[in-house]
Formats: structure tokens, C-alpha cells, sequence
């Protein structure tokens, strides 16, 4: 299917919104029935029924249709958050004594989620380095039910080969999901390669603007059903039609903007690479990132998330560098028109600073819409400081 139709025309019937251009926001909790027989068939499979705002809403739909093809996927569901893209599903997926693979260092609350939320309901996970397809292979348990991935991750950039993870998952009767919040659907398409549902925060590049939180699962019909039956409707982690209509919006833009953030990255990770003050850059379409072959094989393009080691001494000299930025905000996510800076050192206290541990001198950098000369000034004057 065409990007250009998806993102432009796909799921707008325009001539039930007398012609409109942009569809309009259907901002109704409640939808009503000619019938008592219409009713009650809508009541019976709120799947394929407008009942609920809850359930099914039109404007939501449209986006849904959207990022479904975009995933090369049958459908989609849209939630409030990227969490609940993740959670819901799971939830839905996994029983009482399931097991479960994750890659190592996934999000911080999918960790949060396989540690502390599933083992109440007795669902325990197994960790492992997600490089090397045999630990997956040796983790895998009688009472496995799910492997999960993240490729990339969101600071150190792991890889996982998936069309030989989602073989190894099929023939074991194991289903598989990621997170492709890194890529966006436009430089990775799990689906297409094998993986059963692929969920990402449409918080970031969907959305590209930095003003709405959402999430999106694609996958099969038949499973992402079976999401909307239970769990979906029963947790109730849908997204708003304004949301919904703000993300349709950001689709607009989303291959221009996906451009622009990739080729301005290219070129300031270009600057950075021998920076006598930086130790290492990180980035997975870079030559000397470890998984460089595999990078280029299952993924389009690197989006702009990439991460640099500071040749420091102190962790005031990472907060010098982080604080001195004038055009790089400070805060987490990634995705919209701005760029943005978040030291690992965020997440400990300064007395468990380690200069031999590299993983504490490391600054994760986005690159947003702004002019990449513009922000190499900045970087550049930052580390003078």
C-alpha cells in the first residue's frame, strides 16, 4: 500500500463528513440505533459495532486503519498510553503459571511490569542478552507462552534479529511482540518479518509534536480481537478522539518529518564520531556499533536517538556539559520537533557515581526538527565548557 495514500487518504470517507478535508472529531461517548435488533447485534460483538466511545469511536478509527497499514498489519488498536499498548496485551495474551522471555533492558515500565505486576498473578519472565538468538532458545521453558523484544533499545541500542527469533518462536507455538518505538513504523516493520504484535509509544514520532500521549498494537485480526474482547474494553486504556484526531494530523507529516530527523542526525553524529572529548558514540547505523550489519539489514533507516560517552572524570563534568546545552531540553521521550538531552546519571544518586562504568558518563541524545548546524553549535559549546 502506498505511504503516501495511507498517510493522506486511508480510512477517510469523506463524503460522510460533507467533503471535509481533515475528518472531523467525533467527540461523542454515546451512539445511538435505529432498532432494537440493530442493538442488540452491536451489544452481541462490539468489535465490528460504533457503541462505546470506550470500544470503537470514528475518528479513532480512521487512525487505526492508518496504523495498521503503516505496520503492514490487519489491524490496530489505540490506547492512552505506550504503556498500555504494552500492558493490555500482555495481560490478554498471558495466564495463571505462564512464562515469559523478555529481552534484557527493555523500557523502564515493561521492566516494572514483568517484576512487580505479573508474578501477583503468577507470570514469571526470564531475562536475557537479546544480541545472541540462542539465549532466547535456552531460556525457553514447557510453560512459555511469550517472548518479547525491543529492537533497538532506548539507550544502548541492542539488536535483535527478528525474522530468526519469530521462526524460532513458530515453531515452538510461542508468540512474540516488540517494541518499535525506536524505529517508528517507517524505518522497521516487525510484523512484516514474522513478529505476531508489535506495540510503540505513538507519544513519539506518530504524534511528532510532543503534545499527546498515546500508544498503538498492530498484529493479526484474530489476536488483536481477542485484545478488544477482555482486556481492552475491561481495563478501558483507550484514547480520546481529540487525541486520536491529533495523531491523525501528525501522520500528515510523519515521512517528512522521519527525513529531516534522520538525515540531521546523520550529520551530528558525523561531528561527534573523534570528539576528543567523547569516548564513544552509539548509534546503530553507525560502522562501529557492534551490530551494525544487522542494523542496516531490518531496518530502514536509524530514526534520532542516539547516545554519546563523556571522557570525564566526575559526574559534575556530565552535569556541566547536560546543563550548559541552550538548544537541547532537558526531559526523557523523543519523537517531536524538539531536541532533547537525559544523562543516565538522572536515574542514580551522585554517590553511586563510577567513572569506570562508561554506562555513567552517558548522554542520550534526540535530534529534532531544528537545523543540524544549529545544534552542533550548541553541542559544541557545551563541550568546551
Amino acid at each position: 500500500m502506498d505511504l503516501s495514500y495511507i498517510l493522506n487518504e486511508l480510512g477517510e470517507e469523506r463524503e460522510n463528513y460533507f467533503n471535509a478535508v481533515a475528518p472531523p472529531i467525533i467527540q461523542s461517548s454515546n451512539f445511538t440505533f435505529k432498532s432494537v435488533a440493530d442493538f442488540r447485534k452491536a451489544l452481541a460483538d462490539e468489535y465490528y459495532a460504533t457503541l462505546y466511545s470506550r470500544g470503537n469511536n470514528p475518528t479513532v478509527d480512521i487512525l487505526r486503519k492508518k496504523l495498521a497499514a503503516l505496520d503492514g498489519a490487519e489491524d490496530a488498536l489505540v490506547f492512552g498510553s505506550g504503556m498500555a499498548a504494552i500492558s493490555t496485551p500482555i495481560l490478554s495474551l498471558l495466564n495463571q503459571g505462564d512464562h515469559v522471555v523478555s529481552v534484557a533492558k527493555p523500557y523502564s515500565w515493561t521492566i516494572k511490569l514483568f517484576e512487580r505486576l505479573l508474578p501477583k498473578f503468577g507470570i514469571t519472565t526470564t531475562f536475557v542478552d537479546g544480541t545472541e538468538v540462542k539465549n532466547f532458545e535456552k531460556a525457553i521453558q514447557f510453560n512459555t507462552k511469550l517472548i518479547y523484544l525491543e529492537s533497538p533499545n532506548t539507550f544502548t541500542y541492542e539488536l535483535q534479529d527478528l525474522t530468526t527469533l519469530s521462526l524460532l518462536a513458530k515453531n515452538k507455538g510461542i508468540i512474540t511482540m516488540i517494541d518499535n518505538s525506536y524505529c517508528s513504523p517507517l524505518n522497521q516493520q516487525p510484523y512484516v518479518m514474522g513478529i505476531d504484535l508489535v506495540a510503540q509509544s505513538a507519544t513519539k514520532f506518530i504524534g511528532g509534536h510532543s503534545d499527546v500521549v498515546a500508544g498503538v498494537v498492530s498484529g493479526s485480526k484474530a489476536m488483536i480481537k481477542k485484545i478488544f474482547d477482555a482486556e481492552f474494553l475491561n481495563i478501558g486504556g483507550n484514547i480520546s478522539p481529540l487525541n486520536a484526531w491529533l495523531m491523525i494530523r501528525g501522520l500528515r507529516t510523519l515521512h517528512l518529518r522521519m527525513q529531516r530527523v534522520c538525515d540531521s542526525t546523520k550529520k551530528v553524529v558525523a561531528y561527534l564520531d573523534g570528539h576528543p572529548k567523547i569516548e564513544k558514540v552509539i548509534f546503530p547505523f553507525h560502522p562501529s556499533f557492534p551490530q551494525y550489519e544487522l542494523a542496516k539489514k531490518q531496518m530502514k533507516d536509524a530514526g534520532g536517538l542516539f547516545s554519546i560517552v563523556l571522557k570525564v572524570k566526575t559526574l559534575e563534568e556530565v552535569e556541566t556539559f547536560c546543563n550548559s546545552l541552550q538548544h537541547f531540553l532537558l526531559a526523557v521521550s523523543w519523537g517531536g520537533h524538539e531536541s532533547l538531552a537525559i544523562p543516565a546519571a538522572v536515574g542514580f544518586t551522585p554517590e553511586a557515581f563510577d567513572v569506570t562504568n562508561s554506562n555513567h558518563r552517558l548522554v542520550r541524545l534526540y535530534i529534532g526538527l531544528e537545523d543540524p548546524d544549529y545544534l552542533i553549535s550548541d553541542l559544541k559549546q557545551a563541550l568546551e565548557q
